[in-house]
């Protein structure tokens, strides 16, 4: 489970960030990694119904990039990882414009930049939804082991523009 960072205060006690990557991530993604395998070669990760913490897997089969981006999910934010036809795997986080804002806490840093003139307590707001993200994230990317890089998905991606 990610944890933070440690607080020297708390006697080098780490805290945890209550993400809960549920272990068929850690067995889904074994099978995408399993170059024997030609059934599951992607998978996609979210929140297990209605729960903020747990993050199981929503969708896993073959067809690489172009099968997973027409699986991506139309009203969530998502995580996932692909194997590429050359061998190598990619991990990707995906937040559709329909998903609730606070998982799209990702996204909005990029337009925290661009928008400088928010008042304290929306830019401070925007910053917490961000750190909690980021330590969703975080916590599935312990899982997803082995990635050579994040890309930018989405629907009706193809292996050829990446």
């Amino acid at each position: 489970m990610p944890t933070l960072f440690t607080d020297p205060r708390s006697g080098g006690v780490k805290k945890s960030s209550g993400v809960n990557v549920l272990p068929v991530v850690a067995d889904t993604w074994a099978l995408v990694r399993d170059n024997s395998n030609t059934d599951v070669d992607w998978l996609i990760a979210g929140f297990d119904g209605n729960s903020k913490t747990d993050i199981t897997v929503a969708s896993s089969g073959s067809g690489g990039i172009d099968a997973c981006s027409a699986a991506l999910p139309e009203n969530a934010a998502c995580y996932g990882g692909v194997r590429l036809e050359n061998g190598r795997f990619v991990t990707f986080y995906y937040a559709p414009e329909g998903c609730p804002v606070m998982q799209r806490g990702r996204e909005m840093v990029s337009s925290i930049v661009c928008i400088s003139l928010l008042i304290n307590l929306t830019f401070m707001a925007n910053i917490l939804i961000f750190m909690y993200n980021v330590l969703l994230w975080e916590g599935v990317l312990n899982v997803l082991e082995g990635s050579d890089r994040e890309i930018d998905m989405k629907p009706g991606l193809t292996e050829g523009a990446i």
